[in-house]
């Protein structure tokens, strides 16, 4: 009997090889696909019945600070807005929507699935903020954007969420899936300095080149 289960592939997937290959000097960059995680854009209004009744099946309340997270087990918060947050949890909780929809019950407020709608790109290693900068005009110094902030920012012209995580540093960029492999080769392109490779040389390269047209 055919396999009828549903196919489910990333928008990076066609570059799997290409940032797998980039991790070689893990310690100062690396770069990652963090696929279908569940994401969910809540509204409703701060400090009313409905941002309490979703606190409780989320486990921590809505962060009411701008640019800042909040998280409890493996589920984080973002703040996106006066009245707007992203839920984002791991892959296949599918159930979170529905466990909030029940506690909001009647309450103002709204519970939209966004999980296609981006992938998520992790920027970690000594160098990772130094990569970031090069297309980014947000200070990312710890004290401005330290773990457990997010911003909504331009990265190379393409537009992300940017959630600090870690002070290693490790950063999370929630890209459109429609942008996710301009941005990926982007950020291949300027993680490329800071990998193991030898430097080119451009004598050799040279010489060879005047003994091939000659």
């Amino acid at each position: 009997m055919a396999d009828t289960a549903p196919y489910r592939q990333s928008p990076l997937a066609r570059l799997a090889d290409r940032l797998a290959a980039a991790g070689d000097a893990p310690e100062r960059i690396r770069l990652t696909e963090v696929p279908f995680l569940t994401q969910l854009t809540l509204r409703a209004i701060p400090g009313s019945p409905a941002a309490d009744a979703a606190a409780g099946p989320l486990g921590t309340p809505l962060p009411d600070a701008p640019n800042t997270t909040s998280a409890a087990g493996d589920v984080e918060v973002l703040w996106m807005g006066p009245d707007e947050w992203l839920v984002v949890a791991p892959a296949g909780r599918d159930d979170l929507r529905d466990t909030l929809e029940q506690a909001l019950g009647a309450e103002d407020a709204t519970v939209v699935d966004v999980s296609a709608q981006r992938t998520v790109i992790e920027v970690a290693g000594a160098d990772a903020r130094d990569v970031l900068l090069k297309g980014c005009a947000l200070d990312l110094h710890p004290r401005v954007l330290g773990a457990g902030r997010c911003a909504q920012t331009l990265l190379a012209r393409a537009q992300v969420v940017l959630v600090a995580r870690t002070d290693e540093p490790a950063y999370r960029l929630f890209v459109r899936a429609s942008f996710a492999e301009y941005l990926a080769e982007w950020l291949l392109d300027a993680a490329a300095e800071y990998r193991e490779e030898p430097p080119l040389d451009l004598t050799t390269e040279r010489s060879a080149a005047v003994l091939a047209v000659s």
